[in-house]
């Protein structure tokens, strides 16, 4: 019997060997010159408003995460901030436009949210102290990071049917809480006005003309109190959905350098509940659907407001909350590596994810604040992807190979970053410098693909191919193979704190730079190449 089980797992194991396709690949990387450039800062996350009795299909995923009654104390939460050295963080979210502020002629009790039938999303008008905002900003300067405060941008106005409102902005509550945080000395590298109410809006929504009038007296209120400063604080907005036409009003009728830079929402995997979220986020002909949203909104911005550059202002893979089970497993860094990439290919300065803390998309356990999967994939990103943007011409390698290349960050040459959304097909690439490609090549006598490949690696640099030129490779794959597990792996070591609760050193595997690259079905991998001859980069 013992015999017979060992006989099924061999011819098992055999059977799953060869069901494995093997597929030869080509990258043509373009170092010459970026195709783009993204901010030093790319990486943004979002701390919201979202109160505990938040919930969605039957769940209630956000617990304490609110910018209301997080505990900033929290020392997992400093840590995770400060191994960015600069994360952006914005405060944000769906009850932004309820926020008041406690401060200057506001005399109205200063409470929290609280559930209420009938009230825009089903919650209060809620309030920020300023005591509150101290303890904000103390946790800010602390953990060095770049803030982005989304205003409120309903207040004042009334509604003139269900979900459209109307009137002048009030800016008075507004200024006063500017007026504050310039006293008390507090950094606001941006000032976002309003949460998704372009377009059709999300629970309300107000006309790009009325709007576009409204962030004019922003930008005065900006001038005047920071008139002082140099530089002022960006002007960010619309912070929504995008719609052609709504967002090419506000440009035009706004006009020349009032907004800073235009924001966009996403949620391009569609509703948390989808049963086919996974399947969605495996699917490399749907997530490149959102390619189309990226080119519509660079040339709405080209044609009606070339001053502006663009952010991702808010984005979590799947609405309401994120997928429970999902969200915060390895399977979503599959969408967001991708979505982070392709965002950058066009114009995107900044991406925020939502959020940092809370819901089920959180790139932060809500409760114990141990890092999900995705925190150290935009960790990766962040210390490895410079602002450069190449561009990377493929042959032969299908759709599910997702490939993408940056100058690397802080050193020369350049960074790999490879996705293989494929469950049986094994990947292995010739990567060749396009600087390199006239170059006259023999045909070797061993026909082997691994010959060949090493034959070709004379793209890394001036120096011989005779010298060992290691390249780093950092290889993402999940615990125990389930794609849905919330451990990742780093070169097949799991990334957990250490016992202190510090983040774990990011090591990457030393390499010769002639050996195979090959990426495995459902992994992914950034591979740094310091000696990539990559002249657009310096």
């Amino acid at each position: 019997m013992e015999f017979c089980v060992s006989l099924f797992l061999f011819l098992a194991s055999i059977s799953a060997i060869f069901a494995q396709y093997v597929q030869e690949s080509e990258l043509v990387i373009n170092a010459t010159l970026p195709l783009a450039h993204t901010d030093a800062n790319y990486i943004c996350a979002t701390i919201d408003w979202w109160p505990d009795e938040k919930c969605n299909y039957n769940h209630c995923p956000w617990g304490s995460s609110s910018a209301l009654n997080l505990d900033l104390s929290h020392p997992i939460l400093a840590k995770a901030v400060q191994a960015f050295e600069r994360l952006r963080i914005r405060v944000g979210g769906s009850l932004q436009d309820q926020v008041v502020y406690n401060v200057g002629d506001f005399s109205g009790p200063c409470h929290p949210f609280i559930r209420m039938k009938g009230e825009l999303f089903g919650f209060s008008r809620g309030c920020l102290c300023m005591d509150r905002w101290d303890e904000l900003n103390r946790f800010f300067v602390k953990t060095r990071a770049l803030v982005t405060f989304g205003l409120n941008a309903l207040h004042g106005r009334h509604q003139l049917k269900k979900g459209v409102w109307g009137g002048n902005w009030n800016s008075s509550n507004a200024r006063d809480f500017m007026k504050y945080t310039i006293s008390k000395g507090y950094q606001i590298d941006s000032w976002e006005f309003g949460n998704e109410l372009s377009g059709k809006g999300i629970g309300a929504m107000v006309h790009a003309e009325q709007y576009a009038y409204d962030v004019i007296e922003l930008r005065g209120v900006i001038d005047s109190l920071y008139q002082e400063f140099q530089p002022k604080p960006l002007l960010v907005a619309p912070g929504g959905f995008f719609d052609k036409q709504w967002f090419a009003k506000l440009l035009k009728v706004s006009g020349s350098e009032i907004v800073d830079v235009m924001t966009l929402h996403m949620y391009n995997l569609g509703p948390g509940v989808d049963p086919n979220l996974v399947k969605n986020i495996l699917d490399p002909h749907f997530l490149s659907r959102a390619s189309i949203t990226f080119g519509d909104l660079r040339q709405t911005i080209q044609r009606n407001g070339p001053w502006a550059s663009s952010w991702i202002g808010e984005s979590g893979g799947a609405y309401n909350s994120g997928g429970l089970h999902v969200s915060d497993t390895f399977v979503n860094s599959f969408w967001y590596l991708d979505q982070l990439a392709m965002a950058a290919k066009y114009h995107t300065e900044v991406y925020c994810r939502q959020s940092l803390i809370g819901g089920n998309y959180g790139l932060l356990n809500k409760t114990t604040f141990v890092p999900n999967p995705d925190y150290y994939s935009a960790l990766l990103w962040h210390r490895l992807m410079g602002t450069g943007v190449l561009v990377v011409e493929r042959i032969n390698a299908g759709p599910h190979l997702r490939s993408y290349a940056h100058c690397s960050k802080g050193k020369a040459g350049i960074t790999l970053l490879l996705i293989n959304l494929s469950n049986q097909t094994e990947f292995q690439l010739k990567v060749h410098n396009i600087l390199n490609l006239n170059l006259p090549t023999t045909k070797p006598n061993n026909g082997s693909f691994t010959h060949r490949l090493k034959s070709m690696f004379s793209w890394v640099g001036s120096k011989s191919t005779d010298e060992k030129l290691p390249r780093e490779e950092y290889h993402l794959t999940p615990q125990d193979g389930n794609i849905r597990s919330k451990t990742m792996l780093l070169n097949g070591v799991p990334l957990q704190l250490t016992e202190t609760g510090d983040i774990p050193d990011l090591k990457p595997a030393m390499v010769d730079v002639s050996s195979p690259i090959c990426i495995a079905p459902l992994t992914i991998k950034f591979i740094q190449f310091p000696s990539f001859d990559a002249c657009g980069c310096k």
